[in-house]
């Protein structure tokens, strides 16, 4: 029996302010929604997020309308690009990133490498395949995170893989026990939402 994994990367959230604590933008708000019609009819048995402000209001709709709360797990955050609690911009995010795929292991000072991000971040997906076995499931997500989950499983998912994804986004894993047999881009397909 096939375990869905739904990884949702969050919607547009502003260009300043604490990694922790930013939100969504007026678009990622009108996005969230559009994620939620998308999965309300999924038969979700869960919903799941990093505990990131832009991760939870992204799937906060549809655990509501689904009757459920989110649940929130702390090592499903973004990678730690640095010590600074603000976001780190895209001028120094590309290269940062180009690095980090090269050298798995390279961390600036403070911060994590793609491999302890990776690490974390797959311990709590595996308890997830675990728990919900046989059910479906929704991760709201960030792209460097969600990039490195999927990337664990198959070596495709990478920079080149992470530069494609929008905000939101949302992946459908699909596993047979712990092995991932299947992916498939769900958002913008046949709805005309693609970015």
């Amino acid at each position: 029996m096939s375990t869905f994994v739904y990884m949702v990367r969050h919607g547009d959230s502003p260009k300043e302010g604490n990694e922790r604590t930013r939100g969504l933008t007026e678009k990622g708000l009108l996005d969230a929604q559009r994620v939620n019609d998308i999965l309300i009819n999924k038969k979700i048995d869960a919903v799941v997020s990093s505990p990131y402000t832009r991760s939870i209001l992204t799937v906060e709709k549809l655990a509501k309308q689904l009757g459920q709360k989110v649940l929130i797990f702390e090592d499903l955050k973004e990678r730690i690009f640095s010590s600074e609690d603000n976001r780190t911009s895209d001028k120094e995010l590309v290269p940062l990133l180009e690095k980090s795929f090269m050298e798995p292991n390279f961390a600036l000072e403070g911060g994590e490498s793609n491999a302890d991000c990776q690490k974390r971040a797959i311990k709590v997906l595996k308890e997830l395949l675990d728990i919900f076995k046989g059910k479906k499931v929704a991760i709201g997500t960030h792209g460097a995170v969600m990039t490195l989950m999927m990337g664990y499983f198959n070596s495709n998912y990478e920079l080149n893989f992470l530069h494609s994804t929008s905000k939101p986004d949302i992946y459908r894993m699909e596993f047979n026990d712990q092995e991932l047999v299947n992916v498939q881009r769900i958002w913008g397909v046949n709805i005309g939402l693609n970015q």
